[in-house]
């Protein structure tokens, strides 16, 4: 697995925020076990950004049209016919041969932006620490790029659920 990480914010800040916690490595751990329980049969490539409350904001207005901030976004590269169902991949006809990586032959599931800002409050409110949340945003980013989504009631108990799983199964807990 691939992570292209990148932040918008200064180290001071997130040291201030994740004191010691190894983000790039957390990540990964994080990603790779949500693409083990989703099935994905494929080594896979991800961008991940951590930016602030005002840069995700205006990305949320620009590209979803809510003008406020959020925690996370995700940003699918492929089009699932059902949730964490890679199987169309196997289908050359129907397969854009960008959806992988030319150098390294890599899935490119697509970007997740992570507002640092929304992380160190939602912990706060939450009771829990900046690395269960942190974990927790990416498990659901994650999701979201493996064709999850939780439109309905029926979708969001699925979802949350294999959040809670993922993270009880990683040792990272409220």
């Amino acid at each position: 697995m691939t992570i292209n990480f990148e932040t918008e914010v200064s180290e001071e800040i997130l040291r201030e925020i994740f004191a010691d916690l190894p983000l790039e490595s957390t990540a990964g751990k994080v990603a790779e076990a949500v693409l083990d329980r989703t099935g994905c049969p494929y080594e896979a490539q991800i961008n991940l950004l951590l930016t602030d409350d005002e840069a995700i904001h205006d990305m949320n207005m620009r590209f979803r049209g809510i003008d406020r901030a959020t925690d996370v976004l995700s940003f699918p590269m492929l089009s699932y016919p059902a949730p964490g169902d890679f199987s169309f991949l196997e289908d050359e006809e129907n397969v854009d041969a960008d959806c992988f990586d030319p150098e390294s032959g890599e899935l490119l599931l697509g970007d997740i932006v992570i507002s640092t800002d929304h992380c160190r409050a939602q912990a706060v409110s939450y009771g829990h620490s900046v690395e269960r949340e942190y974990a927790f945003l990416i498990a659901h980013s994650m999701l979201h790029l493996c064709g999850y989504d939780h439109e309905s009631v029926q979708e969001e108990k699925e979802m949350f659920s294999l959040q809670e799983e993922i993270l009880e199964r990683l040792g990272i807990l409220r």
